[in-house]
C-alpha cells in the first residue's frame, strides 16, 4: 500500500543570475530555468532582480520593481513568460496596402 506524499512545489529561496533563475524548494530540490524565460528579469537590473518576494506561501515569487511573477510550478513545467507581440511597420503597411485595393476594387 502507497501513500500519498505532498508534492507541492513551494519555493523557500530564489537567486537571479546573468543566465539562470534558480529556485531552492522547501523540500530540498532545487530548479534553475534559463533566464530569457523571464524577458522582464532578463531586461532588469541586477538590483531590480534581487527585490523580490516570495508569495503565496511559496507557490511563486513576485519582483515589485518589473512587475513579473514567477511561480514553482511554471518552473517545474518549463513554462516561460509570454513578450508581448508588436505590431511591424510590415503590418502596417500591408494594412494600408489591403485597404487601398478594396477601395479600388469598389469604383
Amino acid at each position: 500500500m502507497s501513500t500519498a506524499v505532498n508534492t507541492e512545489a513551494r519555493i523557500q529561496k530564489i537567486e537571479v543570475t546573468e543566465d539562470a533563475i534558480t529556485a531552492r524548494l522547501v523540500d530540498g530540490r532545487v530548479i534553475s530555468v534559463p533566464l530569457a524565460w523571464s524577458w522582464r528579469l532578463s531586461e532588469a537590473t541586477p538590483e531590480q532582480r534581487q527585490r523580490y518576494e516570495i508569495i503565496g506561501d511559496g507557490m511563486g515569487v513576485h519582483w515589485p520593481d518589473v512587475d513579473e511573477d514567477v511561480s514553482a510550478e511554471g518552473m517545474l513545467h518549463g513554462i516561460p513568460a509570454p513578450r508581448p507581440q508588436r505590431k511591424t511597420s510590415d503590418d502596417g503597411r500591408k494594412a494600408k496596402s489591403r485597404k487601398r485595393s478594396r477601395r479600388g476594387n469598389s469604383t
